[in-house]
């Protein structure tokens, strides 16, 4: 597994992501559900839909903020469940 790195990542709606894998495999993700089940200040500013579409992909993974506010270990975002 850890070859594998997200090559692409587009909005999906409704605080969703599809994220595009290196071996080919594609996922939507909703990281709001996430945020809702975890509540925390750091995170819960990406309930916002303007600030969640703010996310870029580093070192082959998706991100959100500038010091990595918000981020999911490959594993769990190419199995598809975040927890």
């Amino acid at each position: 597994m850890s070859n594998i790195y997200i090559t692409k990542a587009d909005l999906a709606g409704n605080l969703s992501v599809m994220l595009y894998f290196s071996d080919n495999t594609s996922k939507t993700i909703n990281v709001g559900d996430f945020i809702q089940r975890h509540p925390h200040p750091q995170y819960n500013k990406y309930l916002d839909p303007k600030k969640f579409a703010t996310f870029k992909l580093e070192d082959g993974n998706i991100v959100w903020g500038r010091d990595w506010d918000l981020i999911f270990p490959i594993e769990q975002l190419h199995s598809g469940i975040i927890d």
